[in-house]
C-alpha cells in the first residue's frame, strides 16, 4: 500500500487519485476537480439533485461529489427539522383552538 503525498491517507494500488482529498496521483491533469461551494448550496436547497450529482461524480470528481453530498445531507436535516417545528406549531395552534371553544 502507498500513501497520498497530499493528505497521507492510505491508497489502493492502482489509484489515479486519492479518494479522500482528490489529489491526482498519475501526474496528469485529466479532470479539473476544484472545490466549488455552489454545488453544496445546490445540494442544500435541492437534496435530491445533490444526491444524484454525488452518485454521478463520486469517481470522477471526488471533491465536487463530497460537496454535493454534504450539501444534500445538511439540506435534508435542516428541511426535516423545519418541517417538524412547523408541524409542532400547527398542532399547538389546533389544540389551543379546540380548548377555547
Amino acid at each position: 500500500m502507498s500513501y497520498c503525498p497530499n493528505c497521507g491517507k492510505e491508497l489502493y494500488e492502482r489509484s489515479k487519485y486519492c479518494p479522500d482529498c482528490g489529489h491526482n496521483l498519475d501526474g496528469t491533469n485529466k479532470t479539473s476537480d476544484n472545490y466549488n461551494g455552489g454545488f453544496a448550496v445546490l445540494g442544500f436547497f435541492l437534496p435530491v439533485v445533490g444526491l444524484i450529482l454525488y452518485l454521478i461524480w463520486n469517481d470522477e470528481n471526488p471533491k465536487r461529489a463530497k460537496s454535493c453530498g454534504k450539501g444534500a445531507l445538511i439540506g435534508v436535516i435542516c428541511q426535516t427539522a423545519l418541517a417538524l417545528v412547523v408541524w409542532i406549531i400547527m398542532m399547538l395552534q389546533v389544540g389551543f383552538i379546540f380548548r377555547v371553544n
